[in-house]
């Protein structure tokens, strides 16, 4: 379901709820559909996000360790084929 279903799906449920409830099973149905959307929703906690940030800045400080040091190996590659050959 994409957001806009989402929304028209959770004002009709409120307008519906308006209609036929008293206050407090408005805030009670609320409370229910909006969990529910939530629920449907692919969402990660502040502490999961965090998690995953402090990897992905583990991750590219070792991507860049590991590309200077093929960055090396290449340079000493090139200059070993462009020095003087044995023979």
């Amino acid at each position: 379901m994409n957001p806009p279903q989402l929304l028209d799906q959770l004002a009709g449920k409120f307008a519906e709820a308006a209609a036929n409830s008293p206050v407090k099973d408005i805030e009670k149905n609320v409370r229910a559909l909006a969990a529910s959307a939530f629920a449907r929703l692919d969402l990660v906690t502040r502490e999961e996000f965090d998690v995953q940030c402090a990897l992905l800045e583990r991750t590219a400080a070792q991507l860049a360790v590991l590309e200077a040091r093929v960055a090396a190996l290449e340079a000493e590659l090139a200059a070993r084929k462009a020095g003087p050959t044995a023979g």
